[in-house]
């Protein structure tokens, strides 16, 4: 059985070890049927990989670069954004949503203060913007792709530490967050043990069965003898 003594030893053996698919395929089992976030939301580049925990992000649409209204959220700047970067924690994901996808929530500027803060990566129901520039931090960064858009004028963050959705998945503060070039999905935390130590067991055994097709064996016995495919 594998163990790790904190969250470092953890996302790294996670990075090393793991893949969204085996993960995936565990919490399937566990009857965690709806953990993956939308497909578009892809990595940057394929070999990036982010495992970290959530520190989702509440954006909203807005009109106007500074509101006269009664929110006073609306009248700074990005709203709560810059509050919400300085907030990030080693081994955290700034994981944002709420917004419509038609300008860019995270940038080269942001993705610098989070790699400085030991962030693990940025995960956004949107689009990212400044690509040379993160692609040059090797920060890693899931979005629906590239798009300058500024979010400045139409989005500010109007809260952060508190739960989020996208497509119906909820992400909590303190979930695990995985993503490789497959996907991005969410581990919660009350059953993340169980899933980890499962799925490493069967990323373990896909291994075996690997060898043994290789090896000649038919695909029936593989699965009759491992129960894997």
């Amino acid at each position: 059985m594998i163990t790790w003594k904190d969250d470092n030893e953890l996302f790294a053996m996670m990075k090393k070890e793991l893949y969204s698919a085996v993960i995936g395929d565990i919490l399937d089992k566990m009857n965690y049927r709806h953990q993956f976030l939308p497909q578009r939301i892809q990595p940057m580049r394929e070999e990036m990989v982010v495992a970290g925990r959530a520190m989702p992000v509440l954006e909203a649409d807005a009109f106007e670069e500074l509101s006269d209204g009664q929110n006073p959220i609306m009248k700074k700047n990005f709203g709560l954004m810059l509050e919400a970067l300085d907030d990030l924690k080693e081994n955290e994901v700034y994981i944002c949503s709420g917004s419509s996808p038609s300008y860019a929530l995270v940038g080269e500027l942001m993705c610098t203060r989070m790699k400085i803060l030991k962030a693990a990566g940025a995960v956004v129901n949107g689009f990212h913007r400044d690509t040379r520039g993160i692609l040059e931090l090797n920060f890693p960064c899931f979005s629906y792709g590239r798009y300058a858009q500024d979010q400045g004028p139409r989005g500010k963050v109007i809260d952060y530490r508190v739960p989020i959705e996208m497509d119906g998945v909820r992400i909590n503060p303190g979930d695990i967050i995985f993503g490789d070039l497959d996907g991005v999905l969410v581990i919660p935390k009350e059953v993340e043990t169980e899933v980890i130590q499962k799925a490493y067991e069967k990323a373990t055994g896909e291994k075996m069965v690997a060898e043994a097709i290789r090896g000649g064996m038919s695909t029936v016995e593989s699965f009759a003898k491992h129960g894997i495919m």
